[in-house]
């Protein structure tokens, strides 16, 4: 049935801030095109297997509170080290909360929040 997950789809209020914050995380544009009937911007950004879909539509209400509010709670992206990362995007003027440990697993995690808010969290994935 399933395979995998196609894409991440994200409506932002403000359209080019938000390419050049995904363009930190190292994602590429592939696509890009204007709806004009929906006065609306699509963007497909890619890196490696993950891809987002990027949209602008005019006015989009606020999101909920973070982290607790009903819906997607956050993204998280696997990576090799986390205090690597952590230092690459704070070196590309992201901003990085603390890096902390799952109690659960003992791996290390973080989150940086893109130009909306939303929570996206950088998960070490050791083999």
């Amino acid at each position: 049935m399933l395979l995998g997950i196609h894409h991440i789809a994200i409506i932002c209020s403000d359209y080019e801030l938000s390419k050049q914050f995904y363009n930190k995380l190292d994602f590429v544009i592939v696509d890009e095109n204007w709806r004009a009937e929906k006065q609306s911007w699509k963007c497909d950004l890619r890196h490696g297997p993950v891809q987002i879909e990027l949209f602008s539509f005019p006015m989009p209400p606020s999101r909920l509170t973070r982290p607790e509010a009903c819906g997607l709670r956050h993204v998280a992206f696997s990576v090799d080290s986390v205090e690597a990362t952590a230092r690459l995007l704070r070196a590309r003027g992201v901003e990085v909360e603390p890096i902390r440990i799952d109690p659960y697993t003992g791996r290390s995690f973080t989150f940086v929040a893109d130009p909306d808010g939303l929570p996206i969290e950088f998960y070490e994935d050791r083999v």
